[in-house]
């Protein structure tokens, strides 16, 4: 299991990107641990999840830089065409990737916290 886990500003919003847009399910949340609040999202029986938390009365950075990707692969262009729309469907809009290569092979979504997730067609 990957458990992949950073801070966020505003869990609403990546609900949004990541429930909404990219159809993660929420798996489990909490309030108030020792000061944060959370949200793990991911496929039930899926190797990995993420896990976004808000502490309470600190700010969260945004991301690093443009390069820093999760990339989610869709080897079925049908499928890949039906995530992208889900994605657009949401809200959200692609914006160009900073390495133009994803550009020629997918489409890259930027979540509130300036953090990219591209959808890729290919393996």
């Amino acid at each position: 299991m990957i458990r992949i886990a950073r801070p966020t500003n505003d869990i609403e919003a990546i609900l949004r990107f990541y429930r909404d847009g990219l159809g993660l399910e929420v798996l489990d949340s909490f309030t108030d641990h020792a000061g944060f609040d959370g949200v793990m999202l991911g496929h039930a029986g899926e190797p990995f999840h993420f896990e976004f938390t808000r502490e309470r009365g600190a700010q969260a950075p945004r991301a690093p830089s443009e390069d820093h990707l999760i990339v989610f692969y869709s080897s079925d262009p049908a499928e890949w065409a039906a995530r992208v729309q889900r994605m657009t469907s949401a809200g959200f809009q692609p914006v160009p990737a900073h390495n133009p290569w994803w550009n020629a092979r997918g489409k890259t979504f930027a979540d509130s916290d300036g953090y990219r997730v591209v959808l890729a067609l290919g393996a």
